[in-house]
């Protein structure tokens, strides 16, 4: 909740945040003139990066639309159906039913995109990221148990193009797709690369809200794997212990 209120007070005080289930808040502004004068001027002047973008230009179209008053309109609703149609993740089953004749609009293609600045990657990781730790069995040491962490960042398949250009930004990590629904994944799994190339540049371009929380354990986890405690009870019971409080662990 910390991260909205910030963005809250980033945006004037605008909007509202309520508790959405139990571990979950959100931010919402729904007064068309707060939108128009504050939402739409700040990403106009800082845009975004995903596919999202197609999102934003479109929701950006029925704003202006509704600034004229056409939403007061027959054809104007139907416009906004065919541009809803098209935004996230569509129309509901009732909308369907109640306008079967509307086309969705065509999405505004979105090419080329690459990360702009270490501060947008930072944003983007406190959102979509997980700092990962991973206990598992193994017959190669005295403990029959090897550690690791990872970096994973999730995003829609659509944004492949982004992710892939994950690799070069960093000079580290693969692409992974999820083939149980439309998500790949960029993945940092080598101990050097992450300790090397990702921790540096986290500590450089800070992880935002909860999820600082989350990598600064990470980091306890990578020098106690650095220092080679991993390989002993009394490190491994220290690293069970922190990895019991990150991530999902965090909101028990």
């Amino acid at each position: 909740m910390r991260i909205l209120e910030d963005l809250k007070n980033y945006f004037g005080g605008a909007g509202n945040i309520w508790k959405n289930g139990e571990n979950t808040f959100k931010y919402k502004i729904e007064s068309l003139e707060l939108i128009s004068n504050i939402i739409i001027p700040h990403f106009d002047k800082y845009p975004l990066v995903t596919q999202k973008l197609g999102d934003y230009l479109l929701f950006k179209t029925v704003v202006n639309m509704m600034k004229n008053k056409e939403h007061l309109t027959d054809q104007g609703v139907k416009k906004i159906v065919a541009i809803k149609a098209s935004v996230n993740n569509g129309l509901s089953d009732d909308l369907k039913q109640a306008f079967s004749e509307i086309k969705p609009v065509s999405r505004p293609i979105v090419k080329n995109k690459k990360v702009p600045h270490g501060q947008w990657m930072a944003g983007f990781s406190s959102g979509e990221g997980c700092f990962k730790v991973v206990v598992a069995k193994t017959p190669n040491n005295k403990l029959k148990v090897r550690v690791l962490i990872a970096l994973q960042i999730t995003q829609h398949t659509r944004d492949e193009e982004l992710m892939t250009s994950f690799i070069t930004y960093f000079g580290c990590g693969k692409i992974e797709k999820d083939f149980r629904g439309p998500k790949l994944y960029y993945s940092v799994y080598k101990f050097a690369e992450n300790y090397e190339i990702i921790i540096p540049f986290f500590k450089k371009y800070n992880i935002l809200g909860v999820k600082s929380e989350d990598f600064a354990d990470w980091c306890k986890v990578a020098e106690l794997i650095k220092t080679k405690d991993h390989l002993t009870s009394s490190g491994l019971e220290k690293i069970r212990e922190i990895k019991s409080v990150m991530n999902k662990g965090r909101y028990n």
